[in-house]
């Protein structure tokens, strides 16, 4: 929360501090399994060569693959600052090249949230914040998007 400490204004409170949900790392887990797979091939066919070989590299394929999906996973998620407080919405994305939106709180007209089924029951889902005149883009695979919604409306 280092950049929105750094924009709050005196008298401004933090009502509200979301985040991505962990379900953005679902690319390196299904890839993960993948590797897991893999590795019980090896050892299934420990005793050919050719087989054993084709499923080592696999091994070396899907953990690569799990490695890179996972570090672009958590770099989103390191970068991406979502907060609501009494004066504002803040969104911000971004390290070097760095995005943000805002919006008072008294420009919001209405906040829609889209879930799936998946996201009701694991508790994620998109948020879509209009106000007069703009909106900020969609935020996809936002933890809690309820209570997101809820600290933009009561306030």
């Amino acid at each position: 929360m280092s950049y929105l400490k750094s924009i709050l204004q005196p008298g401004e409170n933090l009502i509200f501090d979301g985040h991505l949900h962990w379900i953005i790392y679902r690319k390196a887990v299904f890839f993960f399994l993948c590797m897991i797979l893999a590795i019980v091939a090896a050892y299934y066919f420990r005793d050919t060569n050719y087989r054993w070989t084709a499923a080592l590299a696999l091994i070396l394929v899907f953990g690569l693959l799990t490695l890179s999906f996972a570090a672009h996973a958590w770099w989103q998620s390191f970068t991406t600052e979502i907060a609501v407080t009494n004066a504002r919405v803040i969104y911000k994305t971004g390290f070097i090249r760095r995005h943000t939106a805002e919006m008072n709180m008294d420009k919001v007209e209405s906040v829609d949230v889209d879930q799936s089924l998946l996201g009701r029951i694991l508790g994620y889902g998109t948020v879509d914040i209009r106000g007069t005149g703009a909106s900020i883009e969609q935020l996809e695979h936002i933890a809690r998007p309820l209570e997101l919604r809820n600290a933009i409306t009561v306030h």
